[in-house]
């Protein structure tokens, strides 16, 4: 099965989607890597569309500027999160990306749960990278720092970490088509550059010699316990490099059963802390995880083992 690598382009589904320009007849998702085949997927031109988000009314509201995590944002990262939202509840009322329905809920329950996983990514890099320069709020997070987001969504924390740290290169990785649909529509509009989209399986994926262990960073939000999370993250993670899974507040049972499954794929739980979160749900917690060694080839298994026969 070939791995689908989004190019841009400014998708018009079948049925109406927000924001889509009439023009547009098809999109193309083709792979980088000139062995596997280019798919082409050629959809109506005459859906119906929905109004694009006014981009000169996109503001934060004035309780989402002071916030500490989105205070340290630029006023061009502010817009640019403002704009992500707009979109994504645009997208949301035909292509259910989110349970989220209002814009407040969006900032607290996603935003700001996303860039509250930032701060204690910075510390465990800085502390395993003695010449990282990773200061999350500042011009520069990290020189060439390579981060993968497994199963993405909508983009959460991904997307949201390519706006915070422009200098970082990320790479969403998400299997269901329609959701890789709104991410490359997100990125487009976003204006980000520092962004690629992989339309397929982690399992797939992680098994290709040209993204396996190569990131400095996998990162996982809400997607599965940790046993299935390690298998699907840590073989894209060099060895120096960290696994972060963003967990509920108390995620000691989960962790104590994952330990042998991490050990097994080649590294060790580094720290389990508290993040700063503004969500209703409670206190948060990252759990950051160092790649000792590599990855025994076998991992990952195939699509739909790790969730199955968890390790």
């Amino acid at each position: 099965m070939s791995i689908l690598v989004c190019k841009r382009y400014v998708p018009l589904n079948l049925i109406s989607i927000p924001g889509c320009l009439h023009h547009s007849r098809f999109f193309s998702i083709s792979s980088t890597n000139p062995l596997l085949r280019s798919t082409r997927l050629v959809v109506s031109a005459a859906a119906e569309t929905l109004p694009t988000p006014d981009l000169g009314s996109t503001t934060l509201t004035s309780h989402h500027q002071h916030t500490p995590l989105v205070h340290a944002l630029s006023p061009s990262q502010k817009h640019q999160i403002s704009l992500y939202i707009s979109t994504l509840l645009e997208w949301n009322q035909k292509l259910n990306l989110t349970a989220v329905k209002e814009e407040d809920e969006v900032m607290t329950r996603h935003i700001e749960d996303s860039l509250a996983i930032l701060p204690p990514i910075c510390r465990s890099y800085r502390r395993e990278d003695r010449d990282a320069t990773m200061n999350f709020g500042s011009s520069s997070c990290a020189e060439k720092l390579r981060l993968i987001d497994v199963g993405t969504g909508a983009g959460l924390p991904g997307l949201i970490f390519a706006i915070a740290c422009p200098e970082w290169e990320i790479t969403l990785l998400e299997s269901l088509n329609k959701r890789c649909l709104f991410l490359e529509h997100a990125v487009n509009l976003l204006g980000l550059s520092n962004v690629q989209i992989l339309c397929n399986r982690a399992e797939i994926v992680g098994q290709k010699q040209e993204y396996r262990e190569v990131f400095d960073i996998a990162v996982a939000r809400a997607v599965a316990e940790m046993r299935v999370l390690a298998e699907y993250c840590l073989p894209f993670v060099r060895v120096g490099g960290l696994f972060v899974a963003a967990k509920g507040h108390d995620p000691k049972e989960e962790i104590r059963n994952a330990k042998k499954s991490i050990h097994l794929l080649g590294a060790s739980i580094s720290e389990s802390c508290s993040v700063e979160s503004h969500s209703p749900h409670g206190q948060r917690s990252a759990i950051i995880c160092l790649k000792n060694r590599i990855t025994p080839r076998k991992y990952p298994r195939q699509p739909g083992t790790p969730s199955k026969s968890p390790l």
